[in-house]
């Protein structure tokens, strides 16, 4: 049996989907879970609770963790580092595997034109340091040969469907009311971000790969070099609109920040778009023979999924 712990975000759905190619024997386990496959096995857990993790991941083989809190910085800290401790027990109290599907934030800000799994660590943003604290807690637990782990990580992400994608929600859901495409900080340099189908996939695949473990992996990402201006030609494209647009400031951020919770969150994340962001998954593409969804096959099935939820 395999298990999800956090099945309700943007990446439950495609994993859950991908993982019926190697097993029947799905559990999903979250706050609210809903099934994907109709043999799924539904689990209503509160991850923050070691009992409830616990029993999330008895039986399974593999266990998936891909919660998704709140993107709130005070959430992050109360329930990040003991969200993880409670799942690294639970894997090491019933023998099972862990992926850990992760993100960049921890990644030094001078090397992000070209983002590889050696990477060097120097998070500048709360955030960032938080997620640097769970990495050190896993990979301390596999180094000392406590525990089989691996990370997959992403860049941003983009995908049919889904409600946590800045780019959706900052250049789609903008065009699809009639308003001006958004941006952070400038147009005209390069962000790459991974199509959730694809990581889907890939973490499946991870997962059931032996000899993946104990490492970090880049998930499959396009090597499009696409700028803030050509993301946004590209859905207003698709749209059969006029691609208009704004940049805003990180100043500006800050500032609405003071009566927005959410810009404040934003605002210590903008210097990703101020500068190139080139996520490089060569190593993995180079292991695994996979077809990396291009930009714009990505960006016709994302407007093609809005269009038809209205």
């Amino acid at each position: 049996m395999q298990a999800i712990l956090g099945a309700g975000g943007a990446i439950g759905g495609p994993l859950a989907k991908a993982l019926r190619g190697y097993t029947d024997d799905i559990r999903l386990a979250s706050r609210h879970p809903e099934k994907v496959n109709e043999s799924d096995e539904l689990f209503a857990a509160d991850l923050t609770i070691p009992e409830q993790v616990d029993k999330a991941v008895e039986g399974a083989e593999i266990a998936y963790l891909i919660v998704g809190l709140p993107y709130d910085i005070k959430a992050w800290r109360r329930y990040w580092p003991p969200l993880m401790r409670n799942v690294i027990e639970a894997c090491k109290t019933h023998g099972a595997r862990l992926v850990f599907f992760d993100n960049v934030y921890m990644y030094d800000p001078d090397y992000m034109d070209r983002m590889t799994e050696e990477t060097p660590f120097r998070p500048v943003s709360k955030k960032g340091r938080i997620r640097e604290q769970l990495v050190h807690m896993l990979m301390d637990e596999v180094e000392a040969g406590n525990l089989t782990a691996l990370i997959a990580r992403a860049a941003d992400f983009y995908g049919p469907g889904i409600q946590s994608s800045v780019l959706q929600e900052m250049v789609l859901k903008n065009q699809l009311q009639g308003k001006k495409a958004q941006w952070f900080a400038r147009l005209d340099k390069n962000h790459s971000f991974t199509y959730t189908p694809d990581a889907g996939k890939a973490t499946a695949l991870l997962g059931n790969t032996p000899d993946a473990y104990n490492q970090t992996w880049h998930l499959p990402t396009s090597h499009e070099q696409l700028a803030g201006k050509q993301w946004i030609q590209l859905f207003a494209r698709e749209l059969g609109i006029e691609p208009r647009y704004q940049a805003l400031p990180t100043w500006l951020l800050r500032l609405a920040g003071l009566f927005v919770p959410l810009m404040r969150e934003l605002a210590e994340m903008a210097y990703q778009y101020d500068r190139d962001y080139f996520f490089d998954s060569s190593k993995f593409e180079k292991r695994f023979e996979f077809e990396i969804t291009p930009y714009e096959k990505g960006v016709r099935e994302v407007v093609k999924a809005a269009k038809k939820a209205g």
